[in-house]
């Protein structure tokens, strides 16, 4: 694949995009610069909003606002007035803590995962699942980073990953009542093959995992076959996510935060999200159930 600039916006952690079908256009977190992104797929056009606290990840609602999972907080964001709903508090008594990689399920609820911040890292990190009526719940512990959440189209498969475990999980999902079973752990990634980050589903069924570690975009069956491996011209990339009109369009954002100095040389694009079509059309994402 052939990965060019989506914008020049340069994020420190770019994460979480999340593509908006009825705006054409896609959301993501700068999540050490505090904000929020918005580009438009058709015009180029950028907006950028500002938060008091890490933006860690978002996804779109029914109501067209954007849930934002912030760093002890899920909300709800309107883009057209600026206005901010918390829905819930999320270890804001947890000092060591922060939420991370989230996405919207196939269940209309959020699923966010927290992680240990701290540069040594304890499995304190927990996955909950958060409703439009402020609801948490949640639904796994022991986690040192949490990250890599992903559907199938069916609505019937979770993938989940560690990137400090490092390990990829698959589950079974149950869309009426949001439950999970059947926990399956399909890969373990390596620093050379790339510690999974974030993560997306294909129409086929695969998963593919941002290798933050390697610089690398991988692509695996649902039964951890790394069956395609695609370099990347950024040095830490953290989530990939399907786009378009088709759902053929691959963004991936990137950290750019605390590299050093000769590898932001030897990969000049880190930090700025990046496009590129993909072989294969992704899997929709739903709507946070706001209404």
């Amino acid at each position: 694949m052939e990965f060019a600039p989506l914008n020049e916006v340069r994020c420190e952690l770019g994460e979480g995009p999340a593509y908006d079908e009825r705006r054409d256009a896609l959301w993501y977190c700068d999540i050490v610069g505090k904000a929020l992104h918005r580009a438009e797929l058709a015009t180029g056009r950028h907006r950028q909003w500002s938060f008091a606290s890490e933006v860690a990840s978002c996804g779109v609602a029914e109501s067209g606002r954007v849930v934002v999972a912030l760093r002890d907080a899920v909300g709800l964001f309107d883009p057209e007035t600026g206005d901010f709903s918390e829905l819930a508090s999320i270890e804001r008594d947890r000092p060591h803590t922060r939420l991370n990689d989230g996405k919207v399920g196939p269940d209309g609820a959020f699923w966010v995962g927290s992680m240990d911040e701290r540069p040594t890292k304890e499995p304190i990190g927990t996955l909950y699942r958060v409703d439009a009526s402020g609801n948490v719940e949640p639904k796994l512990d022991g986690l040192y980073v949490s990250n890599g959440l992903a559907f199938t189209t069916d609505g019937r498969t979770m993938f989940h990953a560690d990137t400090r475990g490092p390990w990829i999980d698959r589950w079974d999902f149950d869309a009426r009542s949001g439950q999970i079973s059947n926990r399956t752990r399909i890969a373990h990634p390596d620093d050379a093959t790339g510690r999974p980050d974030g993560g997306a589903t294909d129409a086929e069924g695969c998963y593919w995992s941002a290798g933050i570690s390697a610089a690398c975009l991988n692509r695996f069956t649902a039964d951890g076959e790394r069956v395609a491996s695609f370099p990347l011209p950024v040095a830490a990339p953290t989530m990939p996510c399907f786009g378009g009109r088709d759902l053929g369009t691959l963004f991936v954002t990137s950290l750019r935060h605390g590299r050093p100095p000769e590898l932001l040389a030897r990969y000049p694009l880190t930090g700025i999200t990046i496009m590129a079509r993909s072989p294969v059309a992704g899997a929709p994402v739903a709507r946070f159930r706001d209404l």
